[in-house]
């Protein structure tokens, strides 16, 4: 009876330990997700990933011949994630559906030449502007001089939710012009290469990398119409705590000469305009 009865105290221990282990976890939990909700640099850091959203953009996110992620956003981010202590997660996303990935927590920040306009400043929470940039138009180098002109009665392609979707939905240089919204500036490329487009409308800094003798585009050239300056950014939930803690690692980037590095690596310091 006494064996039966120092059996049945020890489980009773062990099941009230369990218990006591089980509400401490969910009191934790529970803890780390109030913190998130407060703040989203808490949530990444006891995460210790920030997951960045991208698309293939040549020379800022792309992946070189061993397969391997690279570019000047790539290293970018990755150097402030470095300051910021935590580790990068690249996540490829469809670029028109960025917000709402965003703002589901699939992804931590879109890093991937966003473009800064006053629309998504008032959805997102969007880092110092540090690249310019500016869109042009991408043709076959025997169309050059026609397409320049006029695009109309021509099939022209952007990505969709970009800011050459933008200008050519805005602009009457297109307005006879048949318009197609594309997945990624990458599709744009690859239509006009294929003859299924006439046009695409991309941004300068993949148009300059990207076409032209010795790229996968030689046969493609851009023409620089001369279109508003642009400035990219990195985009943050509405009202986060990040976007102050990636401007300052920013700035230390840029006083240390990292960025600079960075962006002669990849044929960008002309652009460069963080300070």
């Amino acid at each position: 009876m006494k064996k039966f009865l120092a059996v049945t105290a020890a489980a009773a221990l062990i099941i009230a330990a369990a218990g006591c282990s089980q509400g401490g976890e969910e009191a934790q939990t529970t803890e780390q997700a109030t913190a998130a909700a407060e703040s989203d640099l808490a949530y990444i850091k006891d995460n210790g990933v920030m997951k960045i959203g991208y698309t293939i953009i040549n020379p800022l996110n792309y992946t070189d011949d061993s397969g391997e992620l690279v570019g000047f956003e790539t290293e970018f981010a990755t150097a402030v994630c470095e300051k910021l202590g935590v580790t990068p997660e690249f996540h490829e996303i469809d670029w028109d559906s960025k917000e709402m990935e965003l703002n589901a927590g699939s992804i931590d920040c879109v890093w991937n030449g966003l473009t800064i306009t006053p629309e998504r400043e008032e959805t997102m929470s969007i880092s110092t502007p540090y690249l310019e940039n500016r869109q042009v138009l991408v043709m076959k180098a025997e169309n050059e001089a026609a397409y320049t002109e006029s695009v109309d009665g021509l099939n022209v392609v952007a990505e969709a939710g970009s800011a050459g979707n933008d200008l050519v939905t805005s602009d009457e240089f297109f307005a006879n012009a048949t318009y197609t919204e594309v997945q990624s500036q990458a599709t744009a490329l690859i239509e006009v290469e294929s003859g299924t487009a006439d046009v695409a409308v991309i941004d300068y800094v993949m148009a300059a990398s990207s076409t032209g003798e010795g790229t996968d585009f030689a046969d493609l050239v851009f023409v620089d119409k001369g279109y508003d300056s642009e400035q990219y950014g990195v985009a943050f939930r509405q009202g986060s705590d990040v976007t102050a803690e990636v401007n300052a690692a920013i700035t230390e980037l840029v006083s240390d000469g990292t960025l600079a590095g960075i962006a002669e690596k990849y044929g960008l310091s002309d652009l460069l305009i963080a300070e």
